[in-house]
């Protein structure tokens, strides 16, 4: 495995025989920015591909900071935002960083727990741990606890549109190997809300898996598993029990066949048993759990999107990471169009027997499409399904344009008025 940064065994700095000097004094207390302790990069998810993008970033921040600025540089990832401030994996530590440096009002480009950060640390004095300001014996000057200073670029992201009425994306998860689509078998799954996440899990860049929970509370689930499978094409369909272990093994193979070290995000509604099953993967009850409601919907039990390790004896063959998220009860598209395809890919190649090339499946003359339905090839529920989610994702798409558009023009609209406003000054004819 390729490492971030290494360090250095203190023992090989002299050389020579063992030292005979009396005990080393315990190690000093952490700083109060550490939170606690943690696995190393590579238990996080550090890969070789992501060495490229930080000597980039490190080569910018270290031309304009001094020698001693410039070695408290670290890979970081974030594990959990919380306003200005996140939480952040950094040389075996869990600390918490300032990140207003990389924080923005666009939800799309903002902090996000899975990104990777470069992290610059206070200096600290040796002595005793406490924190770096200037001026003091032995210390050199610095922030007071980590700084966020940039994000490295992700690889792949899991976005859906905001609440808002802004037609904006938001991150809900960075950087990630699996989506993993959960599913509770306890009420009758709606096939139209696993598409719906499957076409953003899809978009993510990261492998799809849907996983069928609360296997144990039902006798049909085979029935309900062939169900399923049958509206997510290319996609592995698992049914797993958190209380019995049943398909846990499964699962772990799978997410270990994805990548080493794999990152894997939870998405579900509440009371799909996330948290039930987060804690069966990290073999211990590191998350809360809530009470299923009458209607099966679930009470929130994870209020905010957090990063976990996977340990390398659990059911993840060499470990992992997991994000827990909060429960996606309205999950809206977002530029999902290749998503979308992926979902229906039978209708994608359906189409391609269409007598006309922009068919719309609307009735036109030697449509395939209409063809598989009335034959009972194609089953009339996928197809209203796809219609609506294209229906859907026409729009979301339409109304971000029309607020790119707006946005450019309110920005070139202010840039002439600087210009029009500096040529009033230097022209002596407008005096």
């Amino acid at each position: 495995m390729n490492e971030p940064f290494t360090t250095t065994d203190s023992s090989s700095l002299h050389g020579g025989a063992p030292s005979t000097a009396p005990a080393t004094p315990p190690a000093p207390a952490d700083p109060k920015w550490v939170l606690r302790h943690t696995a190393d990069a590579a238990t996080h998810g550090w890969t070789a591909d992501l060495d490229h993008d930080l000597r980039d970033h490190l080569a910018r921040l270290t031309g304009a900071r001094s020698t001693g600025a410039a070695g408290r540089l670290r890979p970081g990832r974030v594990v959990r935002v919380e306003r200005r401030f996140s939480e952040v994996a950094v040389d075996g530590r869990v600390v918490l960083a300032d990140a207003q440096e990389v924080s923005s009002p666009d939800p799309l480009t903002t902090v996000c727990t899975g990104d990777w950060a470069v992290v610059e640390l206070p200096a600290t004095d040796g002595a005793d741990g406490t924190d770096g300001a200037a001026g003091g014996r032995g210390r050199t000057a610095g922030p007071s606890q980590p700084v966020l200073r940039a994000l490295l670029p992700r690889r792949t992201a899991f976005v859906r549109s905001t609440s808002s009425k802004r037609s904006e994306g938001q991150v809900v998860a960075a950087n990630l190997d699996a989506v993993l689509v959960v599913v509770s078998l306890a009420v009758d799954p709606r096939a139209a809300r696993v598409e719906r996440l499957l076409a953003l899990a899809w978009e993510s860049g990261a492998t799809p898996v849907v996983v069928l929970t609360k296997a144990d509370t039902v006798d049909d689930a085979e029935q309900i598993h062939a169900e399923i499978a049958a509206t997510a094409p290319g996609v592995q369909v698992l049914t797993v029990s958190a209380r019995t272990g049943d398909g846990l093994d499964v699962l772990g193979a799978v997410l270990a066949g994805v990548a080493e070290h794999p990152t894997a995000a939870l998405v579900g509604q509440s009371g799909a048993g996330k948290s039930t099953l987060a804690n069966a993967l990290l073999g211990a009850e590191v998350l809360a759990t809530g009470a299923e409601r009458s209607d099966g919907k679930g009470r929130h039990t994870t209020v905010r999107r957090e990063l976990h390790v996977m340990p390398a004896d659990g059911p993840v063959p060499g470990g992992g990471v997991l994000i827990d998220t909060p429960g996606l009860r309205g999950v809206g598209l977002y530029d999902s169009a290749d998503g979308l395809r992926q979902v229906f890919a039978e209708i994608a190649e359906l189409a391609t027997g269409c007598r006309f090339g922009d068919c719309g499946h609307q009735g036109e003359p030697g449509c395939a499409v209409l063809a598989a339905v009335e034959d009972g090839t194609l089953a009339r529920r996928r197809l209203d399904s796809y219609r609506k989610l294209l229906r859907e994702e026409e729009w979301i798409a339409s109304r971000s344009d029309a607020r790119l558009r707006a946005e450019r023009e309110r920005q070139w609209k202010v840039i002439h008025k600087s210009v029009r406003a500096a040529g009033y000054r230097q022209d002596p004819r407008r005096r």
